[in-house]
């Protein structure tokens, strides 16, 4: 395998995914900035107030997240067009439209969820006012999820067509439109008016209508972007197109929903246990968050790269994109264990004074999780890649299969067991995530090791 990396086209393919990862991993860690800068100028108006926003954003962040998943079918039909056609503007053209029809749709399903969101919040016993607060907020925020999803097709365009840099650097644009509104709207300077956490949410919305202008005005000045004419005959529909994106994208959205959830019930574990458990958790978590955020976006390059591929017919091409990025993503999360490992005091210290008395049993607490952290970083990141190089190739529904089974059959009930059943309280939690996270990525990685012999390679 090492003289296949070493080839010419081995050496071609390293660099073509690292081209196409990097701004896309950037990108990533761009958008975790623009929902931190919320937090700042929220967790200024008071703890109840931040708990709110929290929850809001909680409910929103997984249903945009979810969303984007099933919407980023749109950049494996594309790069499967590209691929069998180097011209293909229209079948392109045609993906996109229908992209923008799913955003909608999807959007306003969305939108339905967040403002009936009441029922949830009296079903996990949120505290009456808190409830109140966050329901207002969602109301606001729910507003931006239909732009948020017109902006993920944007990105997967704009991305599968060779433009991977436009997401990179309209997310760091993004960060300067969200502190702007945050700052007027919230503390009413430069003569807005004070709005408070209202303020926060109108500034969310403005932010994520801003989005689909820069996309808009990058695809318009852009001469290679603007040819497909993304916006000719949007009222056409393309039911074939339609159909192909909702066969894609329904499991991934899925699957991000049974991860998604099974962290979330981590959370719900471990404030069972106790407020410093559940408040180290969280705090190590965010380290594990930041990180995967690298393989995430070199999982989507190479859903571009092997759809290329397998658009084409290139068997050879198809597998060498995909172990590619298999061993990209693994080589860096291998670097992220260790800097967990090494030196986990100086990354908690992004988040939190580690040497502040207050915060000491706090940080004990997660220095011992960010040792199972450092241990699933590999698997996470294994997981995570080779889930977009079979999304490359189509494959979805029963990598849907793998992640509803690993993560809450052995995953789940590990951290259920060890969790409330053994004197490892939060570390069996901890251990019962990385558990499901290695049942899936080795499911993942038999299922990409068959890929011919289960008929998923082109024809």
């Amino acid at each position: 395998m090492s003289s296949v990396f070493l080839s010419p086209a081995g050496r071609a393919e390293f660099g073509a995914t690292l081209r196409l990862a990097g701004p896309l991993a950037a990108a990533n860690l761009l958008q975790m900035a623009i929902y931190g800068v919320d937090v700042i100028f929220v967790a200024r108006l008071g703890a109840t107030t931040l708990a709110a926003a929290s929850l809001a954003v909680t409910i929103q962040g997984l249903l945009l997240w979810a969303q984007a998943g099933m919407i980023g079918a749109v950049s494996a039909l594309i790069a499967e067009e590209k691929g069998r056609r180097r011209h293909a503007v229209r079948e392109v053209r045609r993906s996109v439209r229908m992209g923008l029809w799913l955003a909608v749709l999807a959007g306003l399903v969305g939108m339905t969820i967040c403002l009936g969101a009441g029922p949830l919040m009296r079903l996990t016993g949120q505290d009456p006012e808190i409830s109140a607060h966050a329901l207002h907020f969602l109301a606001i925020i729910a507003l931006s999820t239909i732009p948020m999803n017109i902006a993920a097709v944007l990105r997967n365009f704009v991305a599968a067509v060779g433009r991977p840099m436009f997401a990179t650097l309209i997310n760091a644009a993004m960060i300067g439109v969200q502190a702007l509104g945050n700052y007027m709207l919230v503390f009413g300077k430069w003569g807005a008016p004070e709005m408070g956490l209202t303020g926060s949410g109108v500034a969310t919305v403005i932010t994520s209508i801003v989005f689909v202008i820069a996309y808009a005005v990058a695809i318009h000045t852009d001469r290679n972007l603007r040819r497909y004419r993304i916006w000719g005959n949007l009222w056409r529909a393309e039911w074939d197109r339609f159909a192909a994106l909702l066969r894609i994208g329904v499991p991934v959205a899925v699957t991000i929903i049974a991860e998604a959830g099974i962290f979330s019930a981590a959370a719900f574990m471990m404030g069972a246990i106790s407020p410093l458990a559940l408040a180290s958790h969280t705090l190590a978590l965010q380290i594990a968050s930041l990180a995967f955020q690298i393989p995430f976006g070199i999982g989507q390059a190479v859903t571009i790269r092997v759809g290329y591929f397998y658009g084409s017919g290139d068997r050879v091409g198809a597998g060498l994109a995909g172990w590619t990025g298999i061993a990209i993503g693994g080589g860096f999360m291998l670097v992220t264990a260790s800097a967990m490992l090494l030196f986990p005091r100086l990354l908690l210290s992004i988040y939190v004074d580690v040497d502040a008395a207050a915060n000491a049993a706090m940080i004990a607490l997660a220095l011992q999780f960010m040792v199972v952290a450092a241990a699933f970083q590999i698997v996470d990141g294994t997981q995570a890649v080779a889930m977009g190089a079979l999304r490359g190739l189509q494959d979805t529904q029963i990598p849907m299969l793998y992640a509803l089974f690993g993560y809450w059959v052995p995953g789940f009930m590990t951290a259920l067991m060890l969790g409330f059943h053994t004197p490892l309280q939060g570390i069996g939690i901890w251990i019962g995530l990385a558990t499901g996270l290695l049942v899936v990525a080795v499911l993942l990685m038999i299922r990409w090791l068959r890929r011919e012999r289960l008929g998923l390679l082109p024809g």
